[in-house]
C-alpha cells in the first residue's frame, strides 16, 4: 500500500504499526510504502525507525514537489505487488477495512471502494460543514456519471496493477487526484465492489487539505473524466468490457458487519 504523508510525526508511527499488525494478523501479504511528501518534521526519521524494524516497510522521499497527488503518485509509481490501497497517514482510515479490500480483489474484482456513508459504515467526529460539502460534491459526481457510488471523493481506495496501468497518464498534483483515479477506473471499464468502512477523524495534526481544494481542481477532474466517457467512443476503455451490462449485484463477502451492526455490505460491479 501507499502512504502520502506530510508533517505527520504525531500519527505516522501508529498508522504504520497498525496496518502491519492488522495485515500481519490476517495472515495478508503486504507491503508498506511511506511517500514522505517534504516533510518538515520528523516523520522522516520515524518512518526510517519502523524500516529498520519491519521487514515490509519502506520510506521513499517524493522526487516531485509538494502535493498530495504528486506524493501518491510518486508511491504509484514505486509500489511492487500487484494490488495497491491508498492509506492515510492520519490514522483516520480503519485497517481492518484492508482485509475488506482484499477479499473483495481475491474475489475478482478489479477495484475495492469503501463508502463511510452507506450501511455498516461507522464515522467519528466529523467536521459538520466539511461533511456537508462532502455530500454535495460526491451527489454531483453520482447524479453525473451513475456509478452507484456515494464516496468518490475518499481516498481510501484498494486498485489492481493492471488498473493502475490503465488509468495513466495521472494529472491530479492535489486531493483531486482522489476522483481522477476511481472515476478513470470505472469509465474505462474496470469492475469494483463497494464496501463499508470506518472513518475518524484525525486527533493530532491538521488536515491538510483546505476547502478551497473542494473547488476548481476537483472540477477539472470531474470535467476531464465526463468528457473521456462521453467523448472518446470507448478508445481508452479495457478490452472485453460492454458498456451495455451496465451495473449488476454481486455476492455478499464474508466480513465482520455483525461486530458494526450491519445489514450485508453492497457490492456493485461495472
Amino acid at each position: 500500500m501507499v502512504i502520502p504523508a506530510r508533517d505527520e510525526e504525531g500519527t505516522i508511527g501508529a498508522t504504520v504499526r497498525n496496518v502491519v499488525t492488522t495485515l500481519e494478523s490476517a495472515g495478508v501479504e503486504h507491503e508498506v510504502l511511506v511517500v514522505d511528501d517534504h516533510s518538515r518534521d520528523r516523520t522522516g526519521a520515524i518512518v526510517e525507525a519502523l524500516v529498520a524494524e519491519f521487514d515490509h516497510v519502506r520510506l521513499l522521499s517524493s522526487p516531485f514537489g509538494s502535493g498530495f497527488g504528486l506524493t501518491v503518485r510518486a508511491g504509484l509509481d514505486r509500489f511492487e505487488g500487484d494490488a495497491v490501497a491508498i492509506v492515510m497517514a492520519d490514522g483516520s482510515d480503519d485497517p481492518r477495512d484492508l482485509i475488506r479490500y482484499h477479499q473483495v480483489l481475491v474475489q475478482g474484482y478489479d477495484c475495492a471502494f469503501g463508502s463511510r456513508f452507506m450501511s455498516g459504515s461507522t464515522v467519528s467526529d466529523y467536521p459538520k460543514l466539511k461533511l456537508a460539502i462532502n455530500r454535495a460534491v460526491n451527489l454531483g459526481i453520482r447524479m453525473l456519471f451513475r456509478h452507484g457510488y456515494n464516496d468518490t471523493t475518499n481516498a481510501f481506495k484498494a486498485y489492481r496493477r493492471e488498473v493502475i496501468d490503465n488509468i495513466q497518464p495521472l494529472l491530479a498534483n492535489h486531493f483531486n487526484l482522489t476522483v481522477e483515479m476511481p472515476l478513470k477506473a470505472v469509465i474505462r471499464g474496470h469492475s469494483y465492489a463497494i464496501v463499508p468502512v470506518g472513518w475518524t477523524n484525525r486527533s493530532w495534526g491538521e488536515s491538510k487539505l483546505g476547502l478551497k481544494e473542494m473547488g476548481s481542481r476537483y472540477l477539472f477532474s470531474m470535467l476531464y473524466a465526463f468528457l473521456e466517457d462521453h467523448l472518446t467512443r470507448g478508445d481508452y476503455r479495457r478490452q472485453g468490457f460492454d458498456p451495455r451490462a451496465g451495473h449488476g449485484r454481486a455476492p455478499a463477502l464474508p466480513t465482520d458487519d455483525a461486530e458494526r451492526g450491519a445489514d450485508e455490505p453492497g457490492l456493485v460491479n461495472r
